[in-house]
């Protein structure tokens, strides 16, 4: 399906659900990529200090970056990119968190075995 009017970019869309079993060991780890950051701003850091030792989310906000999850994949080049944390009540038994059952949109199995067919 490679034509003239199909777009270069594709939006990749990414959930994760990750349990944090030592906060401090995630607190420390922002810490570190703070104070290792020379390109931040001195008022900037101290806003960003606090937000990672009030909240582990924001502190996950800090280590989790989406140009290190394609940075080495061949032919792409991150376009632009946003994240957010936030914490939530998770269930994993709750049919709420069947991920891409009820978004809408069709899977990537049928969807490849639509195309195929």
């Amino acid at each position: 399906m490679s034509t003239p009017e199909t777009s270069r970019f594709v939006r990749l869309r990414v959930e994760l659900v990750l349990e944090v079993d030592d906060r401090d060991a995630v607190t420390k780890a922002a810490l570190r990529r703070i104070a290792d950051d020379v390109t931040m701003p001195v008022d900037e850091r101290s806003h960003a200090e606090s937000a990672v030792t009030e909240d582990t989310a924001e502190a996950l906000a800090y280590l989790v970056d989406p140009f290190d999850l394609v940075s080495e994949v061949p032919g792409v080049e991150l376009a632009q990119a946003s994240w957010s944390s936030e914490r939530i009540d998770y269930d994993p038994d709750s049919p709420e968190w069947d991920l891409g059952e009820d978004d809408g949109e069709e899977d990537f199995d049928g969807d490849m075995a639509e195309r195929a067919g």
